[in-house]
């Protein structure tokens, strides 16, 4: 039982945690720190900084959880899941030490390397002429650099001549544009393919694999312009091959045991992102929570009560679970404010959600939203994700537009053509 439970976060993907933690018969009392605008309708929300983990779990304490869900990335690297137990309360999420596995891309690629789990070829370096060194001799464009810690989703950049990847040292490793984050970069070969993300479930023994999902993360239709957080979403991914899944998987597996392995007992949430190259499918990054947007349409598929799948994660009793997903498919658009993901405006009037959620298997997950005497409003980059179940891709999709033109805000933006690349079959990656 978790009858009172803390979400830690203020996202999309921590709004539909809480919808779906809300559907167990063994939630009662559900709170969320910090929170935003249209959480703050669906859980208590306590303005904590998710990266203040002594506050945090001070509260915690505080308030007599039973259990905390800790949904980002920050808070993890942290340790905040070590603070948590170091008080006794029970959390979902890695460790500390589990967490390198998305706080250090240098980590994440040894470890890889370390027992053969497929992946780009790679270099590491702390010296940018070194960097610029390396790319010249290699000679191959385009090429990807990564800062090595964590950067908001806006780490990863890849550079299409020697004079971009030169700007791109300068900016990460020079003028620290990511903080310390960027202090390290992973050099890696340029992989072509769709690109899959694969969530799973693990105590740190067994893994139960989700349902496989694809983000859009340029900001621009035609998957061009910058990356962003997420522009939207599907799920499942018509264009992977049973073999192909099972692959992927089996990916999953391995890390986990080797983690093991490594002396790092990891539980929680294990989030994949792989590249269908030609050559079978290969890791791009591991990230150690559920992705966001992925869990706006991944949860809504899922049957299982999500409090007692958790619980299984932290008591190291999931193999007594075997996940069951609902047969529609999912698409989510996301909105977002005029000029993301550089430069954007706040405190935007929004009108249309009640319209939207009226429609059937329609759910509007907030992300950058504030009440503000009494009107929702902007406060973020991604505001939105507007989530529609279908009994079949095209009609979610088309659902998901519906519902996005109810909704409106001064400078909303979004992407018309979330999903359509899959429509058209593996062939569109070929183009």
């Amino acid at each position: 039982m978790a009858e009172k439970i803390l979400v830690v976060g203020g996202g999309g993907r921590e709004h539909a945690i809480i919808k779906a933690l809300k559907k167990s018969p063994d939630c009662g009392e559900i709170w969320c720190a910090p929170g935003n605008g249209g959480i703050s309708y669906d859980a208590k929300c306590k303005n904590i900084k998710s990266t203040d983990v002594d506050t945090m779990v001070g509260f915690a304490v505080e308030e007599k959880f039973d259990y905390v869900v800790v949904a980002q990335d920050d808070p993890l690297a942290l340790g905040m899941v070590d603070a948590l137990a170091a008080v006794g309360i029970p959390a979902f999420g890695p460790d500390k030490a589990a967490a390198r596995i998305e706080a250090s891309k240098v980590f994440s690629k040894d470890l890889m390397k370390k027992y053969g789990i497929p992946t780009a070829k790679y270099e590491t370096f702390d010296d940018p002429e070194k960097v610029m060194d390396y790319i010249k001799a290699e000679g191959k464009y385009p090429v990807v650099i990564k800062a090595d810690g964590l950067a908001l989703g806006k780490g990863v950049l890849i550079c299409k001549s020697t004079r971009e990847a030169e700007e791109v040292v300068k900016h990460t490793m020079c003028d620290h544009a990511f903080g310390k984050s960027g202090d390290r970069v992973v050099i890696e070969e340029f992989l072509e393919g769709p690109e899959v993300s694969v969530l799973a479930f693990t105590d740190g023994k067994t893994v139960r694999p989700m349902a496989t999902s694809q983000d859009h993360k340029r900001a621009l239709e035609g998957d061009k312009g910058p990356n962003t957080g997420g522009m939207g979403v599907y799920s499942p991914v018509p264009i992977v091959t049973d073999e192909e899944h099972a692959t992927m998987v089996k990916v999953m597996e391995q890390t986990i045991a080797e983690l093991a392995a490594e002396g790092i007992d990891y539980r929680g949430c294990l989030y994949g992102g792989f590249m269908l190259t030609p050559a079978g499918p290969k890791v791009l990054e591991f990230n150690a929570r559920f992705g966001d947007p992925e869990t706006q349409v991944v949860l809504p598929r899922l049957k299982n009560d999500l409090v007692e799948v958790m619980l299984a994660c932290a008591n190291c009793e999931l193999d007594q679970i075997e996940l069951d997903w609902r047969d529609e498919w999912a698409v989510a658009v996301v909105l977002t404010s005029a000029g993301y993901p550089g430069s954007y405006e706040k405190g935007k009037v929004i009108t249309g959600i009640a319209d939207a959620e009226a429609m059937e298997n329609v759910t509007v997950y907030h992300a950058g939203t504030a009440v503000v005497d009494g009107q929702l409003v902007t406060n973020g980059g991604r505001v939105l994700a507007v989530t529609a179940l279908g009994d079949t891709f095209e009609n979610a999709r088309n659902l998901a537009y519906e519902a996005c033109e109810k909704i409106d805000f001064e400078g909303k933006t979004l992407r018309h053509d979330i999903g359509l690349r899959a429509l058209r079959g593996r062939d569109a990656w070929d183009a």
